[in-house]
């Protein structure tokens, strides 16, 4: 009788051990860090769940500015950051040390357009095609919003890349004395575009996808993207051709978007470096997300749910990139 009830758990016990085993990540911990923006925590999110699927101790996600983000993960404050930005943040990656501080792969998210948008009204009823007819003060007082004649670029959030690309852009296309960017919360300042909008008002922003705001205000339809007369960048930064193979020039270069990870923890973690390389997750994907907590389910535990709906409905892919990982720790 003892015999019956003790062999079961000595084989429970048993199976735990190799079980615990098959965990490369089991007593390695892990920590997240992410921009403030909360449109970057699905990727981040799905990126901690496959590392907790493989052992690791994953810890919350810190959020931190993007430059703050190259630097923690090169000192290996932080383990790795799922939102470089390529070639975006590439002086940021670049100062924090380049593939000397980090180990980086992907694309882990490709396709990611950034640029310039008007309301498709004012567009059509004033011929406006390219940003630099914003040069004529009767055009740019159009979008003014303060009444000093100025176009009112919605732009980005101080420290953010994109703005000193925009700065540099104003300047390199005579826009100087009829065109100013707005800076602060770039949630804040988009949800002024869309009243804006809704109020019959001619809008200019820019944006970037993944983002919820394609969603609600959708290029083609509700507006368009403006071209820029030549590529610009800001100073000390390497000159980029920012065309596209069609040959229209938005000023920003299709981005993709990296996992990097500092480069001596990933040299000790196969699995974890291996995971690195083979998650993709498509650019819909997250805009769908984006817009599902555009409105309202934007909780931890509405994001949390989020990535165990994508994982069900891709669960397949998932435990593919599991298995790879927990390969390649055994090599």
């Amino acid at each position: 009788m003892n015999k019956k009830i003790i062999l079961p758990a000595l084989v429970l016990s048993f199976c735990g051990s190799v079980a615990a085993q098959d965990l490369p990540g089991k007593g390695i911990t892990v920590q997240a860090v992410k921009s403030p923006l909360a449109e970057e925590s699905f990727q981040t999110e799905l990126v901690n769940r496959a590392l907790s699927t493989l052992g690791y101790d994953v810890k919350p996600t810190q959020e931190v500015d993007y430059s703050v983000i190259y630097a923690s993960v090169a000192r290996g404050d932080a383990t790795y950051s799922a939102v470089d930005w390529e070639p975006l943040q590439s002086a940021m990656y670049q100062s924090a040390g380049g593939d000397k501080s980090f180990f980086r792969t992907g694309p882990y998210i490709t396709g990611a357009a950034q640029g310039y948008l008007i309301d498709k009204k004012t567009a059509e009823k004033y011929h406006i095609t390219d940003i630099s007819q914003l040069k004529d003060p009767k055009i740019a007082k159009l979008f003014d919003d303060n009444g000093d004649g100025k176009a009112a670029l919605t732009g980005c959030e101080p420290g953010w890349a994109c703005g000193s690309v925009i700065d540099a852009q104003i300047k390199a296309y005579g826009l100087s004395q009829t065109v100013e960017q707005n800076q602060g919360s770039y949630s804040a300042m988009l949800a002024d575009v869309i009243s804006r909008y809704n109020a019959g008002k001619p809008v200019l922003y820019y944006t970037w996808t993944p983002y919820w705001v394609n969603f609600v205000l959708k290029p083609g339809k509700d507006v368009v993207w403006l071209t820029v007369p030549f590529s610009a960048s800001p100073a000390g930064q390497p000159k980029e051709d920012t065309r596209l193979p069609n040959g229209k020039n938005y000023g920003f270069s299709v981005n993709v978007e990296n996992i990097i990870a500092n480069k001596a923890w990933a040299a000790n973690n196969p699995a974890a470096r291996k995971l690195f390389s083979v998650m993709k997750l498509p650019l819909q994907d997250i805009s769908a997300q984006n817009l599902s907590m555009h409105n309202g389910e934007d909780s931890a535990a509405d994001v949390s749910a989020q990535v165990d709906g994508w994982i069900h409905a891709h669960q397949a892919e998932f435990d593919s990139w599991i298995t790879a990982a927990k390969q390649a720790a055994k090599q």
